[in-house]
């Protein structure tokens, strides 16, 4: 099936127009959404951007430079969003991608630090917390945080807040204290976005202080398979 064939434009600009509103009900204008495009074709990036979203997330560094490639050809200057990298970030894939992300969600580590301070000077970014102790799931530990934002504050960085993924469960307990955690966090660093929340649980995480939703299937549908 081909990119065209199966970008629904309609369907995309009802269901984010739909969650827009639904969002400003519950939290007002301080709740912003990340449109995750995440799978999904330049297609589904002109189509949300088209029904006023002016923030999209990608997860894998190829798949957004391939993909970013083809909507900038498309579309007319000045209508691109801001584009936030939200998936785990590499140190060796920060060059290649300095020159479209805007907000780097995903900084868990002082090796990215410094080489997004080496390639991208003043660069605005979350720090990504590991809330609720999954091995193997991206995030410091909530104990590193303010050493890691030191590191990041001291390389020129710019850091605006927090990033946290729920547990893989989906636990509601669970995924309530971990949001509520970040969020307390946030407030005593002083950080003002908090970027946590995703289709099946931005509810709940709006409730505990979410400023950044990051909402894929939602928006867009079944995601189809990564062919990357």
């Amino acid at each position: 099936m081909s990119d065209e064939a199966r970008v629904d434009a309609t369907a995309i600009a009802d269901r984010y127009r739909e969650l827009a509103d639904e969002v400003r009900g519950l939290g007002g204008e301080r709740v912003r959404i990340v449109a995750v495009t995440k799978t999904f074709p330049a297609e589904a990036i002109a189509a949300v951007v088209a029904a006023g979203c002016v923030r999209i997330g990608e997860n894998y560094a190829q798949e957004l430079i391939d993909k970013w490639e083809g909507f900038s050809r498309t579309n007319e200057p000045g209508s691109a969003p801001e584009v936030h990298f939200i998936g785990g970030l590499q140190s060796n894939k920060v060059r290649s991608l300095a020159s479209i992300v805007d907000v780097w969600q995903s900084v868990d580590r002082e090796s990215v630090v410094t080489e997004l301070s080496r390639r991208r000077p003043g660069a605005r970014i979350l720090l990504q917390v590991n809330a609720t102790g999954e091995t193997g799931k991206g995030g410091c530990r909530t104990e590193q945080i303010e050493g890691l934002m030191s590191a990041a504050v001291s390389g020129g960085l710019t850091v605006e807040g927090l990033m946290t993924v729920g547990p893989t469960d989906g636990d509601p307990e669970r995924t309530r204290n971990a949001f509520r955690s970040v969020a307390r966090i946030a407030a005593d660093l002083d950080l003002p976005e908090i970027s946590m929340g995703m289709s099946g649980d931005w509810r709940m995480a709006v409730a505990e202080g979410s400023t950044l939703i990051r909402v894929g299937s939602a928006i867009f549908g079944e995601r189809p398979p990564r062919t990357l």
